[in-house]
């Protein structure tokens, strides 16, 4: 059991001064597995107040030292992986290969390449009569999601450290724990006291005091589109930025001269990764109406051997929803697709085969998908692929950008200038071409309903600054 009684608040694990705890469940076995205590306003005040006392000090430390930190760091989470790996697969759900590179992996590699931004990152520069300076913005408040718990704050943490911001974060009540294990590590590397604090509760209290705090300079928030919108009303009053990391309902274009049996393959788990639960899965595939036939035929073959299980088994390829909540929501979907008329190649209604508790669904993949259908429409948030069939290659850009959201995308072509014209066309935050792997230095955000500014790299690390002319 993971009981976390304390909240981490000016470098010391304190009492809470609210009341309560909240249970964590593992979503395979519906199982509890541990507890985080409920934060109260008070508490989230102690922080924030904590974080403002160490803002002097560590704002004032040389790019040397915060780069230091950032590397101790990124190898102590190479030395806890395998244990933080497990504790995410048993918060999330997460297929535990999945979560070893991706929920663990990937967060390490961002730590680390922030160590490496400082290392040219430049601070000032002259323009005419002006100095211009860039600072650390100040105290931040962090909401973060259990999709990708660990890789969402460190997205947050890192750039933050390497700013010289200081942090009051709040993670998700459905995988707090291990963000109490990276509690655990700052401490154990020395982060000064106050630059990193830990407040654990609900959205809907703690998370509004964050997002409205007269103390805190910045929101960084990363989760529903609606609540999204929730954190910004709370924080115009008093006029702090705003970074929103929000849905998705990405395309997934396939064009006619492409390798048709690999691209569709490939769609499969450019949709399904992490159980669907992906805010950039590529959950819209656009195909041309003379390979349907084909695509659907390639992807029906995959499905028959999509394993669906215990996420610990290294041979599951999905594993469970989050919650039963989650779960109950992703069923709706699917059974809106087959009562809309989508034609359904795999998957359906009810828990998979073989399978009676935890919060599974099966894997679903709809064929002759029509734009005005909620599956086209709608995040679902789960493992369910949409298929929809163009004439022109006018009419594939339209439909991939016939969505409120803009967050990710992807194009598949034999032609490399033809993909990157269809690519430029797309309104969205990414795109990839033919496959092309993720890139934790890029910029990673969205245009429209999918959020406000970006996240990793040098883009991401210039949220978190302020910009200051000195003419002379």
């Amino acid at each position: 059991m993971h009981e976390r009684e304390h909240l981490y608040i000016g470098g010391s694990w304190v009492e809470p001064i609210g009341d309560g705890s909240i249970d964590v469940i593992n979503p395979a076995t519906e199982e509890r597995i541990g507890s985080v205590p409920v934060a109260s306003n008070d508490d989230v005040d102690a922080a924030v107040e904590a974080a403002q006392g160490a803002f002097e000090y560590w704002s004032g430390t040389s790019v040397e030292e915060r780069a230091d930190f950032l590397n101790r760091l990124s190898a102590a989470i190479k030395d806890r992986s395998e244990e933080l790996a497990k504790l995410i697969t048993s918060e999330v759900g997460t297929p535990i290969d999945y979560s070893r590179m991706a929920m663990v992996g990937t967060p390490r590699v961002v730590t680390r390449s922030y160590a490496k931004i400082l290392d040219d990152f430049i601070w000032e520069e002259e323009v005419r009569n002006s100095l211009v300076v860039k600072e650390p913005i100040g105290v931040v408040a962090m909401i973060t999601p259990w999709n990708f718990p660990l890789h969402q704050i460190i997205g947050k943490v890192a750039p933050a450290i390497a700013a010289g911001c200081t942090m009051v974060l709040k993670p998700s009540k459905e995988a707090p724990l291990n963000a109490f294990v990276f509690a655990d590590i700052l401490d154990e590397i020395g982060l000064p006291d106050g630059v990193f604090n830990l407040v654990s509760g609900h959205g809907r209290d703690i998370g509004e005091t964050m997002s409205s705090h007269p103390g805190v300079d910045m929101v960084s928030f990363t989760g529903s589109t609606n609540a999204g919108v929730r954190v910004s009303e709370l924080a115009a009053p008093s006029v702090k930025r705003v970074t929103l990391e929000l849905g998705g309902k990405s395309a997934n274009i396939i064009l006619d001269d492409a390798d048709i049996p690999r691209a569709a393959a490939s769609s499969i788990y450019a949709c399904f990764g992490n159980s669907g639960q992906e805010c950039s899965a590529l959950t819209r595939l656009i195909v041309p109406e003379e390979h349907r036939d084909e695509v659907v035929e390639v992807i029906s073959s995959k499905m028959e051997r999509y394993s669906v299980g215990n996420p610990m088994d290294e041979s599951s390829r999905c594993g469970p929803l989050v919650s039963k909540r989650q779960q109950e929501s992703v069923s709706s979907f699917i059974s809106s697709g087959i009562e809309e008329g989508a034609t359904l190649v795999a998957g359906g209604e009810g828990m998979p085969d073989g399978l009676e508790s935890g919060y599974y669904v099966r894997p679903t993949v709809f064929a002759d998908v029509t734009p005005e259908m909620t599956v086209f429409q709608e995040e679902i948030f789960g493992p369910v692929l949409s298929i929809t069939t163009y004439s022109s290659e006018q009419e594939a850009v339209e439909l991939a950008n016939l969505s409120e959201y803009g967050l990710s995308g992807g194009v598949w072509s034999s032609d490399e200038d033809r993909a990157m014209r269809i690519a430029r066309m797309m309104r969205t935050g990414q795109v990839s071409i033919n496959g092309g792997a993720f890139n934790v230095t890029a910029p990673f955000g969205g245009y429209k309903r999918s959020g406000l500014g970006r996240e990793l790299g040098v883009h991401g690390l210039e949220e978190f600054l302020e910009i200051k002319s000195i003419q002379r």
